[in-house]
């Protein structure tokens, strides 16, 4: 049994007794306080904001039964929708919708899952790949990390760190507490010795691959920004190389990587 205490923070384990009766005082606060909560909920947003405002508020709710049906239903969907080494289902901060977009991305659903896909696609287009956004909160099958994109001539600056093979953006991840902005500016100053000018910060979007040398399932999410700097490009002790690489050169890179390649070079930016 586990616990979040803090976001972005090791779950912490608790006594499985406890669990238990949690559950059943929620189960029993839902059936007597939810029917209530519901109609006041329908008919306050329908008043506030037509509607817009209780389409708004039924998406929020159709999410979080989302959210509870990707742990209640984890063993079964992972049985049935996946194969073996994919993403698992469960994180109870993810919609069972996301999971399968995940899946999808990674080549690792079943027939079943497929044709599950299939169906939710005609209902709403892409709608697995869109759902990945109604992620909250990094899990032990995610590792969460921030990137730095800075073009030049249509290449892109990376580095690699000493002992290893591939090349990666520069960045990494954020220290407790610590914004994107903080903790871009800090890996940067890391490890190429510059300074980001935060009023410069630009969000690019967030890309996920598998990642590199981790078992099948374990994914990289990787949020990237564009930013000026000010100083002199140096690598730090703990980079072996600095490069500029082009598209054409995309195998040198990490799996998560070449996403962000490919998602550049659809805007002619590489």
């Amino acid at each position: 049994m586990i616990r979040k205490k803090k976001l972005l923070q090791p779950d912490k384990k608790m006594h499985p007794l406890i669990g238990v009766l949690l559950f059943f005082i929620s189960v029993l606060l839902l059936l007597i306080t939810g029917p209530l909560g519901l109609i006041y909920g329908f008919f306050y947003t329908l008043f506030k904001g037509g509607l817009k405002g209780l389409g708004e508020y039924l998406l929020k709710i159709a999410t979080s039964i989302d959210q509870l049906g990707n742990v209640l239903m984890q063993h079964l969907l992972n049985l049935l929708w996946i194969q073996k080494g994919g993403y698992p289902f469960g994180n109870r901060d993810e919609t069972i919708s996301s999971a399968l977009g995940r899946n999808k991305k990674l080549g690792m659903l079943t027939i079943f899952g497929k044709g599950i896909d299939r169906f939710l696609d005609t209902i709403d287009p892409n709608h697995s790949l869109n759902s990945i956004d109604y992620y909250v909160e990094p899990s032990e099958n995610t590792i969460d990390k921030l990137a730095w994109i800075l073009l030049h001539e249509k290449r892109i600056l990376c580095v690699r760190s000493k002992g290893k093979s591939l090349f990666y953006l520069p960045g990494g991840k954020r220290d407790k507490g610590e914004s994107d902005l903080k903790a871009l500016t800090r890996e940067i100053k890391e490890e190429l010795q510059v300074t980001l000018d935060p009023y410069s910060f630009q969000f690019i979007r967030v890309f996920e691959a598998q990642a590199d040398n981790k078992p099948s399932g374990i994914l990289v999410r990787m949020t990237c920004y564009e930013a000026t700097y000010q100083g002199e490009l140096q690598v730090d002790s703990e980079i072996e190389e600095m490069a500029w690489i082009s598209y054409q050169e995309r195998e040198k890179v990490s799996e998560v990587c070449k996403v962000i390649f490919d998602h550049l070079r659809s805007e002619d930016r590489m």
